[in-house]
């Protein structure tokens, strides 16, 4: 080949080659140039041949490099490096630059330089940076405002993106809002409903939108637009997307006619939206996430249940304040340094129970145990909860709830407690009344014969001993009433304070020398509704069992005052209704009971003195009695340290009255007729049979269908009826009310062994209804009879 034709070659591969290249003299003025370099710094040939390199393409602050490449240059070195070259029209180009010195009979003739355009790899080196910022700043970022601000600054590096916002869309409120928006012109918009601006479009659309002058013109003669706020030169738009479902748009807008957005730029802010897409979309689940964390911290926080978190071994682990204060103790800190065994299960038996059950089935449905608090007191826990495991434990932990039960069990034991109470009342009180007419029949006999015999005669001393053993047999069935609540009370308005100082001058003499009693009443004490008599029996039996317990002496106290008590307020394991209470205390330094004998002291019979020193009945009266009146009694004792009973009575408004005893009137008979309606035969022939004595006509009835049938087949005038008042079938009540639409003007007389029934309410006779108690005298009959007919 001859040296003409590979200069031809040469100068044809100079021309087509794919940098551009030059070739300049000394002097760097260019002598030769390929059409690669024209193309690519936008002169024609002519413009460029003999002109000086650094006047055409080196841009003024880069002059410097310049010089140090050509000191290189003559130094015979091979200089490459990436910079930024001018363009004709002033842009600047990012080059890499080859230059090397051409030699000629062995000294250098001139240089070349050869420009490989490199802006395309910067531009994907400058977005894959900016992606991985974006990534690494949604990691690093606080909220989702420091974020959008990170990626805006990280956009504007890659493109003008001076005016620059983010739209959200929530389809759940179908809202949109803008979170991060910087406009020269406008300020951002208030959340509001989707509408036809470019925005809205962009995201119901969900593909990206350059909206050049022309192209935004065109919109919106279709209607698919209209203008909102500022007009801009140039809109773009990309959806932020996850999947197909798009929540929002990525926009920048210029405004000025020298800054415009191509197909380049719209292709790098999607690329920018995909990432920003995926790391809100992260972000918001963060935020979602330490939203309901905080929820559920708040949830734990403030239960008033006790949760905790512990190890298989029953260690906690982490305690929230309810179960800090369920055991009594000032912070976190010390509980999760307690061992559970030894300083919080009152029983260890129960703790390896459950964590038994736990390793069984991996889970606690609703353990109850007893725990110990702080100050040693007690508490019943019930335990709920399961195994869970996670990456940052390192072994299985039990998540719980503990719920204290212990006023619930409490309030349970004292339901059981009343029930077997009621109960027993209802027994009581039924042998009380069926024993109420067998005495009335003995002592009205013992009456009759005491009425008939000489004082001399042999029989009245045996027939005066059946009616003191029938007085004690009624004192007996008086106490099983009054504990049944089945007893008479006369309720009356009375000062505490007088009765417990009127009973004192009894009481002192009652308790021996060596028991000290001492009175200490409330001068503000108020007023309750109660019967003064059955108060006085009350207070008389617990001074009795209070000197029983001091056989060898002590101190006995009597206290009064008012209570003002609320709904949290209880004493012992009773719960007491919120109100106002006077309250009546006997304490005694005897010698104390344990908790089983405390839980019976109220039962009929229950006696904790020897064999024939007691009749077990005392307690249960003071029972009756207290809760007839709407009262409640408690104790509280320990053994060797004496017992106190308080009773709480409501308080009441008003003064109490003087009472004048009645006068006595003499047995006086009559002539009247009387139906007499009572169940019980021997009662009946008894009471008939006195009657008939004293001169009053009976007609009888053994029940009440009976004694309707009588009046109605009776011609005559009915002047009273007397009716016992609990009889099967018709009811005394139940007769007199039937009775009175024939006879409105009969008069009627109440019998019965208990008064639980309709003319009594909760034990209190109504006003003007006439009464009388089994077992009564038949003088008392008599006397009552003529008082009832006038």
């Amino acid at each position: 080949m001859g040296v003409d034709t590979r200069l031809q070659f040469l100068e044809q591969i100079f021309k087509v080659s794919p940098d551009g290249l030059v070739i300049a003299d000394l002097k760097h003025c260019i002598l030769s140039a390929s059409d690669k370099f024209v193309q690519m710094f936008g002169f024609a040939e002519a413009e460029i041949i003999g002109q000086p390199l650094e006047s055409l393409v080196v841009p003024p602050e880069r002059l410097a490099e310049s010089n140090w490449v050509s000191e290189a240059l003559l130094k015979g070195e091979r200089i490459t490096l990436e910079t930024q070259r001018r363009k004709k029209d002033g842009n600047l180009l990012n080059v890499s630059v080859s230059c090397a010195p051409l030699m000629l009979d062995g000294k250098i003739a001139g240089f070349y330089a050869g420009y490989h355009d490199i802006s395309d790899r910067m531009r994907v080196e400058a977005l894959s940076s900016a992606l991985y910022r974006i990534a690494e700043q949604s990691s690093r970022a606080q909220d989702l405002q420091q974020f959008f601000a990170a990626v805006h600054s990280i956009v504007d590096e890659l493109m003008y993106a001076r005016n620059f916002y983010i739209a959200i869309y929530d389809p759940s409120t179908e809202l949109v809002s803008f979170p991060y928006f910087v406009d020269q012109n406008d300020s951002a918009p208030p959340a509001r409903k989707m509408r036809k601006g470019l925005t809205d479009h962009l995201i119901r659309t969900g593909e990206p939108l350059l909206a050049t002058p022309e192209v935004l013109q065109a919109m919106e003669d279709r209607g698919e637009v209209s203008r909102n706020g500022s007009r801009s030169l140039d809109w773009m738009g990309v959806p932020l997307k996850v999947g197909n479902h798009t929540f929002g748009a990525l926009v920048v807008q210029t405004y000025s006619k020298n800054i415009r957005y191509g197909e380049r730029d719209k292709g790098i802010l999607t690329f920018v939206a995909r990432q920003l897409a995926s790391a809100v979309e992260i972000k918001r689940n963060e935020q979602a996430l330490r939203r309901s964390e905080a929820r559920y911290r708040s949830l734990v926080q403030s239960s008033v249940y006790g949760i905790y978190r512990s190890s298989l071994e029953g260690r906690f682990l982490d305690v929230n304040p309810a179960l800090i204060t369920m055991l009594g103790y000032g912070s976190a800190e010390e509980v999760l340094l307690l061992d559970p065994e030894k300083d919080i299960f009152a029983h260890p038996e129960e703790h390896t129970h459950l964590i038994e059950e736990f390793r069984r089935t991996g889970r606690l449905d609703g353990i109850e145990v007893k725990w110990k608090r702080k100050d040693g007191s007690a508490v019943t826990v019930r335990i709920s909860g399961r195994a869970v495991s996670s990456a940052d434990e390192p072994a299985d932990v039990l998540e719980a709830i503990a719920e204290d039960v212990t006023d619930r069990r409490a309030l349970e034991d004292q339901f059981r407690q009343a029930q077997k109470m009621e109960a027993v009342g209802r027994l009581a009180g039924g042998v009380a009344h069926d024993f109420n007419n067998l005495l009335m029949v003995i002592s009205g006999y013992a009456e009759v014969i005491l009425a008939k015999v000489q004082i001399d005669h042999p029989l009245r001393e045996k027939a005066f001993a059946i009616q003191q053993a029938s007085d004690r047999a009624t004192t007996l069935t008086r106490q099983l009433l009054a504990f049944s609540r089945k007893q008479l009370l006369e309720l009356k308005v009375v000062d505490v304070n007088a009765i417990v100082a009127d009973m004192e001058r009894l009481l002192r003499p009652l308790i021996g020398e060596n028991v000290v009693l001492t009175a200490k009443l409330a001068p503000e004490a108020g007023y309750t509704r109660a019967d003064a008599g059955q108060l006085e029996q009350v207070l008389m039996n617990l001074v009795v069992n209070a000197k029983d317990a001091m056989p060898n002496g002590g101190r006995l106290t009597i206290q009064t005052q008012n209570l003002v008590l609320d709904e949290s307020h209880r004493r012992g394991q009773t719960f007491i209704r919120p109100g106002n209470y006077v309250m009546l205390s006997v304490s005694d330094t005897g010698m104390g009971m344990d908790k089983e004998t405390q839980s019976r002291i109220f039962e009929p019979f229950f006696t904790t003195k020897e064999k024939g020193k007691g009749t077990g009945l005392g307690l249960s009266t003071v029972y009756g009695i207290v809760k007839q009146s709407g009262g409640y009694v408690m104790v509280q004792s320990e053994e060797g340290r004496g017992t106190t009973f308080h009773i709480y009575l409501p308080r009441v408004e008003g003064t109490t009255k003087k009472q004048v005893a009645p006068v006595a009137n003499a047995a006086v008979g009559g002539s009247e007729t009387v139906l007499l309606v009572e169940d019980e035969e021997s009662v009946r022939q008894l009471v008939r049979d006195t009657l008939e004595a004293k001169g009053y006509k009976v007609v009888e009835a053994g029940d009440g269908e009976a004694g309707l049938a009588a009046a109605a087949k009776h011609e005559g005038k009915i002047d009273l009826v007397i009716t016992d008042v609990v009889m099967p079938g018709l009811g005394g009540r139940e007769l007199v009310e039937r009775l009175a639409k024939t006879r409105p003007e009969t008069k009627v007389l109440y019998l019965s062994g208990y008064t639980e029934d309709a003319i009594i309410s909760e034990g209190t006779i109504e006003s003007g209804t006439a009464f009388l108690q089994k077992p009564f005298t038949l003088q008392n009959l008599s006397r009552k009879v003529r008082e009832v007919l006038g």
